[in-house]
């Protein structure tokens, strides 16, 4: 394993277990893991549930009530395109690695089973369903060796594929950069699951430096491109993306997607922890 890999997973593996991240409990009380309160024992309650120190203190019988566990169906889609390979501190791929990776280990803290995806032109499964760590480690390594050059996201085909093979009710986390984004719609989908949206941007992205006479090479298309980054190109190119993104958190609102932004300079954990509450 890249022993840059090897690094995120330690890393996010350990702020993961050591936060305090809820569990899924429901209000619906029987023998679940987490400790709702004491409450006065009734005739045909378990006696196993008697906490017999306060039924002492107390002078009459007392039980321990639960939270009962609900289980979650998560499903973890990762849009790795052209764009993703950039960065002027790391590299969104390697954000949206993290990102996946902490919601992977999520899934194993709360035992909530998680099904992973990869999605530009096609979707395609990254790991089965599963609550094992081992196949947190797995899909890291197929997303982080994942080559993104060249690929283009054709959002309607991939909301489209994700409504057909989530035949559960799910949790769909949905991270990308969410660039160019004039045929997403995520009606159906927010319908029928809850869907929360995880922007991954590079601030450079939003706020581009007067760089003058430049040539670079567009990681989706591959076409090299010769240009000036001059004020009145910078302030074209910021406006274009501020329409994007006015267009894109006014359908995520619409649909009731609950999204958050993470820059690659920023610790996508205190994100994700914000976004979950």
């Amino acid at each position: 394993m890249n022993q840059a890999l090897k690094k995120i997973l330690i890393k996010t593996k350990k702020q993961v277990f050591s936060e305090i991240i809820g569990n899924n409990s429901t209000r619906q009380k029987g023998s679940g893991y987490d400790f709702s309160e004491l409450k006065e024992y009734e005739y045909g309650e378990d006696v196993k549930n008697i906490d017999w120190i306060i039924s002492a203190k107390m002078q009459k019988p007392y039980v321990k009530v639960f939270h009962a566990q609900k289980e979650l169906n998560v499903k973890i889609v990762s849009f790795l395109n052209g764009s993703t390979y950039f960065g002027t501190d790391v590299f969104k791929q390697e954000v949206i690695v993290q990102i996946a990776v902490a919601l992977g280990f999520i899934c194993v803290k709360q035992s909530d089973p998680f099904t992973s995806y990869i999605a530009n032109e096609e979707l395609n499964i990254c790991t089965k369903k599963s609550k094992q760590i081992f196949n947190v480690n797995f899909m890291a390594e197929q997303l982080y060796s994942y080559n993104v050059i060249g690929k283009n996201i054709d959002y309607k085909k991939i909301i489209s594929e994700l409504f057909k093979v989530i035949r559960h009710k799910s949790m769909i986390f949905l991270i990308g950069d969410f660039f160019e984004i004039s045929n997403l719609d995520l009606k159906l989908l927010s319908q029928k699951h809850e869907v929360l949206a995880i922007i991954v941007r590079d601030k450079f992205e939003e706020n581009p430096l007067e760089l003058g006479n430049v040539n670079f090479i567009d990681p989706a298309s591959k076409k090299c491109f010769e240009g000036v980054l001059n004020k009145s190109t910078i302030e074209s190119y910021i406006k274009n993306v501020k329409e994007n993104d006015h267009k894109l958190y006014t359908h995520f609102q619409n649909c009731a997607v609950r999204f958050t932004k993470i820059y690659t300079n920023e610790d996508p954990i205190k994100k994700l922890i914000g976004l979950l509450r």
